[in-house]
């Protein structure tokens, strides 16, 4: 019900009005390049030193059945990561700033576009940030041998929905924001989330309870997605975390676009 009011709702003319003006504020100067190349970084330089460096001190691991190196466990959670950053980073700090201070949507609003619109607009352009993070990241867990490249390729639309999950997740959370003191709290779930959600260590060895707590959590589908494809072992299972991303990116979108409405439409 969800989906079908936001698709009726949604005009691709306005839709690419919004991601155009993007491209123009891309087109302003070489720093926004300067942040976008910035952001690949910090999960290579996770896997390059806890998956390789520390890997070579742990040796193998066996997860369901199957026996693997260490960085070849880490590197699908970091490519999850990677299109999670990638998201966040556009749909948080970048969209706040143009809600509550550049005063970018309210101009925006003045048009013909609607609140929908706006939302659907930032997260796809929100998702060509994240895409070209793991784009670049499955070429260089193909050209270190993690993964084949045929299951790279199977991989990328998942990373996609990835970042369309955390895209929607991060205006939701936006559009709640009072300033930018409240990133810190964010900050801070997201770093628990890059910590506890099976990126390191598999999720059967925390105790029963935290498991269950972490098995709740978006990022811990987002690497079970991923890793399942990388690995080249889809199940049943890579369904269930298929639709749960794809229900968290419907709902975002919905609640930032309402939050939108109410806020600079009133």
């Amino acid at each position: 019900m969800v989906t079908s009011l936001v698709v009726s709702r949604l005009s691709p003319g306005r839709v690419g009005a919004v991601i155009n003006r993007n491209v123009g504020a891309l087109r302003s100067g070489p720093s926004y390049w300067i942040v976008l190349l910035s952001g690949f970084f910090e999960p290579l330089l996770y896997l390059l030193s806890i998956g390789v460096g520390v890997g070579a001190l742990i040796g193998e691991l066996t997860v369901d059945g199957r026996t693997m190196s260490y960085a070849s466990f880490v590197a699908p959670a970091m490519l999850a990561v990677s299109a999670m950053s990638g998201a966040l980073a556009e749909t948080t700090f970048n969209f706040f700033f143009k809600m509550k201070y550049m005063k970018t949507f309210e101009a925006v609003l003045a048009t013909p576009v609607r609140p929908v619109e706006v939302a659907v607009g930032e997260l796809v352009w929100a998702i060509v940030r994240g895409s070209v993070y793991t784009a670049i990241f499955l070429v260089v867990m193909v050209t270190m041998g993690l993964t084949e490249a045929g299951w790279a390729v199977a991989a990328f639309p998942a990373t996609v929905l990835v970042g369309l999950a955390f895209g929607g997740l991060g205006m939701a959370v936006s559009t709640l924001m009072r300033g930018w003191q409240d990133f810190d709290l964010m900050n801070t779930g997201q770093f628990a989330l890059f910590l506890f959600s099976g990126t390191f260590s598999p999720v059967r060895d925390y105790p029963v309870g935290v498991e269950v707590l972490i098995q709740v959590t978006p990022l811990y589908h987002a690497v079970e997605l991923v890793r399942g494809l990388c690995m080249g072992a889809p199940g049943w299972g890579t369904l269930g975390h298929a639709l749960y991303l794809t229900v968290l990116a419907v709902a975002g979108v919905w609640f930032a676009s309402r939050r939108l409405e109410r806020a600079l439409c009133a």
